[in-house]
């Protein structure tokens, strides 16, 4: 069965990077690249049907380009046209090809977390049925270094067990943030201190088991990295991200509200490397 990449695009400049991973990761998973541009179904028929053949000619030519700047094969290569709402279209053509990704250039409106909601990525993150790439980084290099934060949640899992699939060859740091209540109050008493160090130790080695149980179902294992920073789980991805930006931070969404949501539409204001999200399911 042909592995299906589904890649959104809007002829814009932001787009570009997008097409380009987009081209790289299909040759490296060998993968048929579907390229899906939505048209307004408001327009005059004639006016769609005259657009249609020119939007596909500008997508043919911007994929030469990006092969020729990027020194990048051509994957087998499917563009299409539809009319309707670009998130229903992109969900809708997702399930239909049954694709193993959807791939997206990054929004907009950066700098403004409380702008994201309604945007087309937003969207389509609610209800997609695979994982979200949002690309904004140039496609120079494969993705060597990927970030995934870590706790003990079915989405958690979820995202690990997706990274390992799909980027086997990938170096992984796994991230955990934990906090210990009464560190601000007792952090200079030395018995709390002695009982601290006793739960990151505990704390390490659940998390480590827990991992090791993961990759026993992998036949490949990359090389892996557990980093435990204490603090809040923004505050230490925050800080991590600028202190060593990898080249793809794997994240799991839920769709819910909650402090996880906050944390993904802070992350995708301001992004720093590249982004895949993954529901729980």
């Amino acid at each position: 069965m042909t592995r299906t990449l589904l890649f959104a695009c809007d002829l814009s400049a932001e787009n570009r990077s997008a097409f380009g991973r987009a081209i790289r990761l299909a040759n490296e998973m060998g993968a048929r690249l579907d390229v899906l541009h939505v048209l307004d179904p408001y327009l005059p028929h004639r006016v769609l049907r005259d657009l249609e053949g020119a939007v596909v000619d500008d997508i043919h030519a911007i994929a030469t380009d990006l092969r020729e700047d990027y020194a990048l094969a051509e994957p087998p290569l499917l563009v299409q046209t539809v009319t309707g709402a670009p998130y229903a279209e992109i969900i809708r053509e997702a399930h239909d090809r049954n694709a193993e990704m959807i791939i997206l250039g990054t929004h907009r409106k950066r700098g403004h977390p409380d702008l994201i909601g309604g945007t087309t990525l937003a969207r389509v993150l609610l209800s997609a049925p695979c994982p979200v790439l949002t690309v904004s980084q140039p496609p120079a290099e494969p993705w060597n270094d990927i970030l995934v934060p870590v706790d003990f949640s079915l989405t958690c899992r979820r995202t690990l067990r997706e990274t390992l699939r799909h980027f086997p060859e990938s170096r992984l740091e796994l991230l955990h943030a934990w906090d210990v209540p009464g560190e601000r109050e007792l952090g200079s008493d030395t018995d709390f201190a002695q009982w601290r160090d006793r739960e990151v130790i505990r704390l390490r080695q659940q998390l480590e088991q827990e991992i090791d149980h993961l990759m026993a179902e992998f036949d490949r294992v990359p090389e892996l990295e557990l980093v435990l920073e204490q603090g809040d789980p923004l505050d230490v991805l925050i800080a991590h991200l600028r202190r060593q930006p990898p080249d793809l931070l794997a994240l799991g969404n839920r769709s819910q509200a909650g402090r996880r949501s906050q944390i993904t539409k802070r992350l995708l204001a301001e992004p720093r490397c590249d982004i895949m999200l993954c529901r729980a399911w």
